[in-house]
């Protein structure tokens, strides 16, 4: 067994059955995503539109591409014919492109709303009530050609794991609120927690971890 199957095997015998691997591929190249893709992971992370459509180009056809970094507006029409969820979606702004390219290729792309929990700027997405004022079956109506998949957050970068699981709690209060408001099952995700804090994420609910150093080792840049 190679020493990425290894890592996937070890995750996943960590992870309840209802919670999904995206194995986080970003910066590394297509034949160590190819290692992965061999010991039977089929969802993979990326957080660049032209480096996951080079990818996507290369590998196998049956992979589930996931966008999990900051979505520039003017780079959403390279990914949205094929790209199977978008977590980062974090303004109305990027919301109302997703729809128009969608439309132009003739696709439902699902998609997760990103909200900042985190105390750091440098992070991206609708405050807690944003979100809650936004999430209504009569703004949704509006976005026909997206469908509204759940919820994504990032905790802060801390080494305070009661601040950590503070803000995935938060997070999965709002999803449970928010999913009562909408109109249909469809919205069934919490994708929260990474490789050095994905336990805690679990714990507090998470449906979806997004990991990819624990699997991958230090990215190549």
């Amino acid at each position: 067994m190679s020493t990425i199957a290894q890592r996937l095997d070890n995750i996943l015998a960590t992870l309840p059955a209802d919670v999904r691997l995206v194995a986080v591929s970003k910066f590394h190249p297509a034949e160590t995503i190819r290692e992965a893709y061999n010991a039977g992971q089929r969802c993979f992370g990326e957080s660049r539109a032209q480096e996951l459509q080079a990818k996507y180009q290369q590998l196998p056809q049956d992979i589930e591409w996931h966008f999990i970094g900051h979505l520039q507006t003017n780079k959403v029409k390279y990914i949205v014919p094929f790209v199977s969820l978008i977590h980062s979606v974090d303004s109305v702004r990027l919301l109302d492109e997703i729809e128009r390219q969608a439309e132009r290729v003739g696709r439902v792309v699902d998609c997760l709303l990103e909200v900042h929990v985190a105390q750091e700027d440098t992070k991206y997405g609708f405050s807690l009530d944003d979100c809650r004022e936004f999430c209504t079956a009569e703004n949704v109506a509006t976005y026909p050609h997206i469908r509204f998949r759940g919820i994504m957050g990032m905790a802060s970068n801390t080494d305070d794991d009661r601040q950590v699981k503070r803000e995935f709690a938060q997070l999965k209060q709002l999803f449970d609120e928010v999913r009562g408001n909408m109109p249909d099952a469809s919205f069934d995700t919490l994708s929260m927690g990474m490789s050095h804090d994905y336990l805690m994420a679990v714990e507090q609910g998470s449906t979806m971890v997004r990991i990819g150093t624990t699997i991958f080792g230090e990215r190549v840049y």
